[in-house]
């Protein structure tokens, strides 16, 4: 006989409804192999990120969805192609909302908000001072 309590918890990959191989739960060590993402380094994005946060099953196994996916690897987009920080990918997702930037194709910082151009005019200005002596 089941318990209430077994019907409330989502398990990983039941598939009711969908086709074989798609699923509604993934675990963290699938997620890892999908995004390419090392399990430890999603756990510290989910504290660093703390919307990005994935369902727990009742042995507290983290259970990610599509969705959540598709977050991490905007999340290393930014992080690893874009070269964001980790305050300003945080920064940026928050002013576009997670929704619009997923569809966004490149999510570059303006100039004026990326520290190291600043820090090439700081040095490019600093070598024509040098010039000049």
């Amino acid at each position: 006989m089941a318990r209430d309590s077994d019907a409330k918890a989502p398990r990983a990959g039941r598939s009711r409804g969908r086709s074989e191989g798609e699923k509604l739960y993934y675990r963290i060590g699938e997620v890892s192999q999908i995004t390419g993402v090392k399990p430890y380094v999603l756990r510290y994005w989910e504290s660093e990120f703390r919307w990005m946060a994935p369902a727990k099953s009742r042995s507290k196994q983290r259970l990610y969805r599509k969705r959540d996916i598709e977050v991490i690897q905007l999340i290393k987009r930014l992080l690893y192609e874009e070269r964001f920080t980790i305050a300003g990918a945080r920064k940026k997702l928050r002013e576009l909302g997670v929704g619009r930037a997923l569809d966004a194709p490149q999510l570059e910082m303006a100039l004026e908000d990326d520290p190291r151009a600043e820090l090439r005019r700081i040095r490019s200005e600093l070598q024509e001072i040098r010039g000049l002596l």
